[in-house]
């Protein structure tokens, strides 16, 4: 028997020590649905946003995860960790200046714009056909090179003694962790990440997620309800519509004309029917006048029949 595949975004709300997969295997469980993917790996001691992916919908993680991403981060200084957060071997500990918000938010600045990080070794990174944490537990410690990445935004938001709450907005890539130990270093005292808290993935808020404990316990229908449609997860894409011959030509792969010239040529799209269903992502070209598929959802346009999972 065949059927059109159901997909989209479920927000979990990871809680501390599963890892982000094991999100993933819970909900393949829950539904009964094998194409499950996540968009942002979670350290297994963080908690929050972790969107999981589901059937077609799979296919928008390169896009959703280049969106903007918010921690709460709490930082405790005085201390210098082998992974950078308090989970880790204690490699120093130091005297804590006295810290005040003022000082604190004078001391993140440097961190805010285009900022250059070492990966930490406790991380999912390669090296050599292995992950970095793979070695790291094993007490090896190779080099990596600095990378650029984006941080939008810090906010001090509380001090308790030795130890602070940031808000983070940042970009792909970033590594809040290695951000503290920076932090701490700036200081003088060390730092490291005591708790950890992802709030938002773009539109994606820690409000509308579900928490695992749901997760576990709901039927797979009442699952479903809270599942969102795909494009929910790329709300900062700019959305485009095609009548049904411009739709149906895209949808087998051909570049369509737009009937007028989209701004930023080059970037990618969100394409809609003109009922407002999602096609896919498209890439505008042509000047803007040309829209050309980069992903296209097949399970998700009515009709469709697609192999059961």
């Amino acid at each position: 028997m065949t059927r059109v595949s159901r997909s989209g975004v479920l927000v979990a709300d990871k809680p501390a020590g599963p890892t982000s997969f094991d999100m993933v295997a819970l909900l393949r469980r829950r539904l009964g649905v094998r194409r499950i993917g996540h968009a942002g790996t979670l350290d297994p001691a963080a908690s929050g946003v972790l969107p999981l992916l589901i059937g077609e919908a799979t296919k928008l993680v390169p896009y959703l995860a280049d969106e903007d991403k918010e921690y709460v981060a709490t930082i405790r200084f005085g201390v210098t960790t082998d992974s950078h957060d308090l989970t880790g071997r204690v490699l120093a500990t130091a005297p804590v200046p006295d810290l005040t918000r003022e000082g604190l938010m004078a001391a993140t600045r440097p961190f805010v714009g285009r900022i250059r990080q070492v990966p930490p070794m406790f991380s999912a990174l390669h090296h050599e056909g292995r992950r970095l944490y793979e070695l790291a537990r094993e007490g090896v410690e190779v080099p990596r090179e600095p990378r650029e990445v984006l941080v939008h935004d810090i906010a001090v938001e509380a001090v308790t003694g030795v130890a602070a709450t940031l808000r983070i907005v940042c970009g792909r890539g970033t590594y809040v962790r290695t951000l503290a130990a920076d932090l701490g270093a700036a200081l003088g005292c060390g730092g490291a990440v005591e708790r950890l808290v992802r709030t938002r993935v773009g539109a994606l808020d820690l409000a509308e997620a579900v928490t695992a404990a749901d997760i576990a316990s709901a039927t797979a229908e009442d699952l479903w309800r809270r599942v969102l449609p795909p494009e929910s997860a790329l709300a900062h894409l700019r959305a485009v519509h095609l009548a049904t011959d411009a739709g149906e030509a895209f949808a087998h792969g051909q570049a369509v004309a737009l009937g007028h010239a989209e701004p930023r040529a080059g970037a990618f799209v969100r394409v809609h029917d003109e009922t407002g269903l999602m096609l896919g992502i498209g890439e505008l070209i042509g000047g803007g006048h040309l829209v050309k598929p980069s992903r296209i959802l097949h399970a998700d346009r009515p009709g469709t029949r697609v192999l059961p999972t």
